[in-house]
């Protein structure tokens, strides 16, 4: 799947609820069905600057392709992550750099965080292009 494709069945599943109550529920389970990152990734240098609550980012490349795990000590932010992942992980440097991430908006995510949370999704996002970005620099060398 595509990463658009991907996005567009975020953008589907979301637009199933009105309520931004049930739009936080649903977040909080997809955190929740995440497996836990394994205790070795949780390190300083995996901390997500520019969050308020705790994020840690593992990237592994094979094969071509970037694949992320993490965790946060929050329930709406392990939420976010999860659904970054789902749509970024497993796809090459390339297509993460070149990915437009209109789900955030389309979904309302944008309009319903704090904006330290606004500020930390950034953080999150700015981090995976770094690793893609690490990562493309490398295959090139």
């Amino acid at each position: 799947m595509t990463i658009n494709d991907l996005q567009d069945e975020i953008i589907e599943e979301f637009s199933d609820f009105s309520d931004w109550m049930d739009k936080y529920q649903l977040l909080i389970d997809l955190g929740n069905e995440q497996a836990p990152l394994d205790e070795r990734y949780k390190t300083e240098s995996n901390l997500i600057d520019g969050c308020q609550s705790r994020v840690w980012l593992q990237a592994d490349y094979e094969d071509g392709r970037i694949s992320f795990t993490a965790e946060s000590d929050a329930l709406i932010v392990k939420g976010i992550i999860a659904l970054l992942i789902r749509v970024l992980s497993g796809h090459t440097p390339d297509e993460i750099l070149a990915a437009e991430l209109y789900f955030i908006d389309r979904i309302g995510l944008k309009d319903h965080l704090s904006p330290t949370r606004s500020n930390g999704l950034l953080a999150m996002v700015k981090q995976m292009r770094m690793y893609a970005l690490a990562f493309k620099a490398k295959e090139g060398a």
